[in-house]
């Protein structure tokens, strides 16, 4: 918690009904759970067929034909360097509004859709791992769980162009 969000539940007014929340789906990569702000998350998709792309970054998965759309997906385990996991049933494809790009994320299981207090959300710590925390934009305790939060809008750089 942040020193404000500490100094309010020590007197009591850790919720009140001023408090901006924001909507997120969390889901979770390798045993963690992340959020994304719901505002950038145009839907979820079971997971489907993805065709390759040659020559393109090992993190990008291949493309997607969306309702006559074709849309980039890419894995988010390999954004954030974890090792591979072979696709499950509750595997899933968030799809992600950034600006003008429309993208795939493929995610171990979607968990819910969460409100967070926006005073609550946490500056990241510093984990050594550059290419991982340009997408990590805050963190939030809730119910004793680490919710890491990402914002994706920074993935466009290090697609070709």
């Amino acid at each position: 918690m942040t020193n404000t969000a500490l100094a309010e539940q020590a007197s009591g007014k850790a919720h009140d009904s001023t408090a901006q929340l924001i909507k997120h789906v969390s889901f979770t990569l390798g045993g963690e759970t992340y959020a994304i702000n719901a505002a950038r998350v145009n839907e979820v998709l079971r997971y489907t067929e993805i065709t390759p792309v040659p020559g393109a970054p090992a993190f990008i998965l291949g493309i997607i034909n969306l309702r006559g759309n074709v849309v980039t997906v890419i894995n988010g385990r390999g954004v954030f360097g974890l090792a591979n996991q072979a696709i499950s049933e509750q595997s899933r494809i968030i799809v992600v509004e950034i600006e003008d790009f429309v993208l795939g994320v493929v995610v171990d299981r979607v968990s819910a859709i969460v409100d967070l207090n926006a005073g609550e959300i946490e500056i990241p710590p510093a984990t050594g791992n550059e290419a991982a925390a340009r997408f990590i934009h805050g963190v939030y305790n809730e119910n004793d769980q680490l919710l890491i939060l990402v914002d994706f809008s920074r993935v466009v750089e290090l697609l070709p162009r």
